[in-house]
């Protein structure tokens, strides 16, 4: 008698399925793992990514921040709409008192990242930026802060 190369019996069959749907789960956990996104790296220090970042400031945020981030006029005071005006992204404003998570997140839902009946005229813009786009702008911004304001909102990124 020969040796088998086939498998003929029903119990082989069967062990074979099992061996091919466990492959496919292994292959396709790997590949979620693989395909999944990075997080966001946000650094002022890297000079291309504040570079690329203060390109799309000057196109998609400006307007409403301002040329040099500081904001609209009286923008802790309300409108009469309702809403706040922009704020400034300097130091003198409250953005770096927020962690990066949350500061990608406004950017990208804009209202919806907001509680229910805040108001507010910032768009979302997850159609219009990419999440390493919206790095980028913040890497900007965050370059321009003083070191010590920079050391603060790094420590909120730590702690959550």
């Amino acid at each position: 008698m020969g040796k088998r190369l086939f498998v003929t019996s029903r119990r082989g069959w069967r062990g074979l399925g099992v061996v091919a749907a466990l492959l496919g789960i292994v292959f396709t956990a790997s590949a979620l793992v693989l395909l999944r996104e990075r997080p966001v790296r946000i650094d002022p220090g890297d000079p291309n990514q504040v570079a690329l970042g203060k390109r799309l400031y000057a196109t998609a945020c400006a307007s409403c921040h301002g040329v040099s981030l500081e904001g609209q006029p009286d923008w802790q005071r309300r409108l009469p709409s309702g809403r706040l005006p922009a704020p400034p992204h300097d130091a003198s404003g409250h953005t770096w008192h927020h962690p990066d998570d949350y500061l990608v997140r406004v950017t990208q839902l804009g209202p919806a990242a907001y509680p229910d009946g805040y108001q507010t005229d910032m768009p979302g813009f997850h159609d219009a930026l990419t999440v390493g786009e919206i790095a980028a702008i913040l890497a900007y911004i965050k370059s321009t802060w003083p070191a010590d304001i920079r050391a603060r909102q790094n420590r909120l990124n730590v702690t959550r």
